[in-house]
């Protein structure tokens, strides 16, 4: 027996059983899955391990993006001066071992244990910074670099980290009377002063710049009067000034910034070929291993201007991800700097952040046109031995400052010290569970003696 008509399904003229949903339906339906996105991101981000996730996924891929691009932008030039395109990429991956053996040093030794090495780091970084000028190896019109067989070290590199972690070792025991100025400039400014002037006799002036944030972030992390940051900054760009015209390649490139069009053959031609590779990407690239810039048309392709082949040859996507990554850098630095306890580790922290994602500003501002070169690489991105491994125990010490985050230590003791009570990632890396901070017994007044 058939049904009859009145207990069929109703049919619409599109052939389904049922109508479709009002838009309005559809619409609430993705505000609730975007509500429910949202909250479980929300959800996420209040976790005691957060930062320390966030910090290992943005060196993973950094680090694992800048040796595909590296690699990339490289191989030609790798070709027809070393007769392999993998040379320079064979290099940078060589330069890898070292820097993950300090990644890893980094993320384990206790932060009173690395505060402690402070003063020493920076000795070694002075000495190595008067040594280079007489024993270093001299390219480009600076001596910079010490070489070793087909490798070279560029100490000016740690020195960075060397004054991070040194000044913020002796502001942080003066943090009650930085509001003094006798307090907040000696004997950082001093020391840092010093540096500078070893840098510019190699002459490295984006080296400099690095070393002047470095100063900058020290002092405004610690909490230094905003008049006192004021002099030092107009005292850096007076300095800057100067050193912009005492040498003619650094005037023709601030000539050339200024003036992109009148030499664009001479100063501005690296420049101008960075923004033509740029240009040339469009939305999703010429693909990758496809850039026609690093030809020999872009002098230093995989160097300091390896954002332009990433720009090339994966296109604004590309290039955006670079900016997610860097901003995810920020974000997640300053997060554990506001999360930490340790007085010292966040003004580290802090500091190491500033310079690590203004480098990366710098970088990326002059390949497309907004600064005038100064040849600071990308960090992680970029080839350059010295700056990765460096780079490197840089992102150990975060991780390790994320592995102490109150919550976090908290959260990684509850699991006991046996094997099976470690997670995976404390067993794999042999890690030691992080101890809750102590802040230091206070001196008796006789002992403090009195500040004047």
């Amino acid at each position: 027996m058939t049904r009859s008509g009145a207990e069929r399904p109703r049919v619409e003229g599109t052939g389904r059983a049922f109508a479709r949903p009002p838009a309005s339906s559809r619409q609430n339906g993705v505000r609730a899955a975007i509500g429910r996105a949202g909250a479980a991101l929300v959800q996420w981000l209040h976790r005691p391990l957060t930062s320390l996730h966030l910090i290992l996924g943005v060196f993973g891929l950094l680090t694992l993006f800048g040796l595909v691009m590296v690699l990339s932008a490289s191989s030609v030039q790798s070709l027809t001066e070393g007769g392999s395109s993998y040379s320079v990429f064979t290099r940078q991956l060589l330069f890898c071992v070292p820097g993950l053996l300090l990644f890893w040093l980094g993320l384990r030794i206790p932060p009173h244990s690395l505060r402690a090495f402070a003063p020493a780091a920076l000795v070694i970084g002075i000495v190595s910074l008067v040594a280079v000028l007489v024993l270093g190896d001299l390219r480009n019109g600076s001596r910079a670099w010490f070489a070793i067989g087909s490798f070279s070290i560029q100490p000016s590199e740690a020195v960075k980290v060397a004054l991070t972690l040194w000044g913020a070792h002796v502001l942080v025991a003066r943090r009650a009377v930085m509001h003094r100025w006798k307090y907040a400039i000696s004997p950082v400014v001093p020391v840092t002063v010093v540096l500078l002037v070893l840098l510019v006799l190699q002459p490295d002036l984006g080296m400099t710049i690095t070393l002047g944030i470095v100063l900058i972030a020290l002092l405004f992390f610690a909490g230094a009067p905003i008049r006192l940051m004021l002099a030092l900054g107009a005292g850096a760009t007076g300095g800057a000034l100067v050193l912009a015209v005492s040498a003619d390649y650094r005037l023709s490139r601030i000539t050339s910034f200024l003036s992109p069009g009148d030499n664009p053959l001479e100063a501005g031609f690296q420049a101008n070929q960075a923004l033509y590779s740029l240009a040339g990407g469009g939305l999703f690239g010429v693909g990758l291993g496809g850039s026609r810039a690093k030809w020999n048309y872009l002098p230093n392709a995989h160097n300091d201007f390896i954002f332009a082949i990433v720009g090339e040859e994966l296109g604004f996507v590309g290039a955006f991800a670079v900016l997610v990554l860097f901003a995810t850098l920020a974000y997640t630095g300053f997060r554990i700097a506001a999360r930490s306890a340790d007085p010292w580790l966040k003004l580290v922290v802090a500091t190491s952040t500033t310079w690590l994602v203004a480098q990366a500003a710098i970088n990326i501002g002059y390949v497309v046109g907004l600064l005038p070169v100064t040849g600071l690489q990308l960090p992680l991105i970029s080839s350059g031995g010295t700056s990765l491994v460096v780079t490197m125990f840089v992102f150990g010490i975060l991780a390790n400052a994320a592995r102490h985050e109150p919550e976090a230590v908290a959260a990684l003791n509850q699991r006991g010290p046996g094997e099976h009570g470690q997670g995976r990632l404390e067993r794999v890396l042999r890690l030691p569970p992080p101890q809750p901070y102590k802040a230091p017994t206070a001196r008796p007044p006789a002992a403090r003696g009195r500040v004047r």
